[in-house]
C-alpha cells in the first residue's frame, strides 16, 4: 500500500469526519468494514482494544476514526495513507450486489470523492493557520451530519411527531416509508426499499439476527382488519420457510385481527406506540424485534407491545 510522501503537516479534522462518512458509505456489511479496519490496524493492537464490531456500524467507524485523530502524533501516517487508499476506491461490489445498490452506489461515490478533495488539499498544501481554520470550520458543518445516536434518534422523534400532525393521510403514508427506512438504517437492519413482484407489492424488507423480514407498513386512520393481515400471511408464505413477516400499523390493529393471529403466526406487529416507545429510547429496535420474534414463538401470538417490554 505505498504511497507518494506527504508532508507531516495536521491532518484536517474535516478529512477525518469525510474519511469516517466514506467507510460507513463503502461497507454496508459489519464484518466487511471490520475485515478492512483489522488489516489497517495490523501492528497497533491498542486501535483495536474494546473496539465493538458488533455494535452499530457507523458508530465503529467513527470511534476507529476517533482513535487515529486523538493521537495524531502517533497514527499520522497510518491515517494518512489509510485516507489515500478509501479516496481512490472505484469499485464497490458488496454494494452492487445489495437490492437498492442505485442508492448506495451513489452514496458511496459521494463519500468517496469528499474524502478525495480532502486527501488532495493535504498534498503538501495545508501549511498556513488560516487554511487550517477553514478546514476546522467546514468539519463542524459536516459534524451535524454525524449526530450522535441520541441526536439521530431525537431527528427521527421529530420527524414522526411532524408525520402524526399531517392532514394528508396519503402523503404521511409515502413519507412513512422514508421515515421507515432511515429508522431501520440508524439500527444497521439493512432495509430495502419497496419493490415490486409479479402480482404483488412489497413495502420492503430488513434483515435482523439472521432472519428476513417481509415488510408492510401503513399509516391509516383506522386500525388493520383481520382480512388485511390475511393478505399479509399469503405475501410472507410465498418467500420461503425462513421468511419472517412485520406488518407495521400506525393506528394499531382491530381486536378480531389479534385475536385471529394469538395461537399460530408467521409475523409479528409493530404499532405507533412501539415506534414511539423506540423513538424515546426506553427500547431499542433490534430489543423490541427479539422480544416480539421470542413471544411469538413461544405463544404463537402476533401481538406483544412494547409497553409490556418496558413495564408502561
Amino acid at each position: 500500500m505505498a504511497t507518494e510522501p506527504m508532508p507531516m503537516k495536521p491532518i484536517s479534522p474535516a478529512a477525518y469526519g469525510a474519511l469516517s462518512a466514506a467507510l460507513k458509505s463503502i461497507f454496508w456489511y459489519k464484518r466487511d468494514l471490520e475485515s478492512f479496519i483489522r488489516r489497517w490496524a495490523k501492528g497497533y493492537p491498542e486501535l483495536l482494544l474494546e473496539l465493538n464490531f458488533d455494535g452499530y456500524k457507523w458508530a465503529t467507524a467513527d470511534e476507529f476514526v476517533d482513535r487515529l485523530h486523538a493521537d495524531e502524533s502517533r497514527y499520522a501516517d497510518l491515517a494518512l495513507n489509510l485516507m489515500v487508499e478509501v479516496s481512490e476506491m472505484t469499485s464497490f461490489p458488496a454494494l452492487r450486489r445489495h437490492e437498492d445498490a442505485d442508492t448506495l452506489l451513489a452514496d458511496a461515490r459521494d463519500a468517496v470523492a469528499n474524502l478525495k478533495s480532502c486527501v488532495d488539499r493535504h498534498r503538501g498544501l495545508i501549511a498556513d493557520q488560516a487554511r487550517f481554520t477553514d478546514d476546522l470550520s467546514a468539519h463542524c458543518a459536516a459534524m451535524e451530519s454525524r449526530r450522535s445516536f441520541a441526536e439521530r434518534l431525537q431527528v427521527l422523534k421529530s420527524e414522526f411527531l411532524r408525520l402524526e400532525s399531517e392532514a394528508n393521510r396519503q402523503k404521511a403514508g409515502r413519507e412513512f416509508e422514508v421515515f421507515l427506512n432511515q429508522l431501520f438504517r440508524l439500527f444497521d437492519l439493512e432495509p430495502r426499499l419497496s419493490y415490486s413482484l409479479p402480482f404483488e407489492q412489497v413495502d420492503g424488507a430488513i434483515t435482523y439476527d439472521t432472519d428476513d423480514y417481509i415488510v408492510e407498513a401503513k399509516w391509516w386512520k383506522e386500525p388493520i382488519e383481520v382480512h388485511h393481515l390475511g393478505s399479509f400471511v399469503e405475501k410472507v408464505r410465498h418467500k420461503g420457510k425462513n421468511a419472517l413477516g412485520l406488518f407495521i400499523s400506525v393506528n394499531g390493529f382491530t381486536q378480531g385481527a389479534r385475536e385471529r393471529y394469538s395461537q399460530r403466526t408467521c409475523f409479528i406487529t409493530m404499532e405507533g406506540v412501539d415506534l414511539f416507545c423506540v423513538l424515546d429510547a426506553r427500547i431499542s429496535l433490534d430489543e423490541l424485534l427479539r422480544g416480539k420474534k421470542r413471544h411469538a414463538n413461544e405463544t404463537g401470538s402476533c401481538y406483544y407491545p412494547a409497553t409490556l417490554m418496558t413495564g408502561g
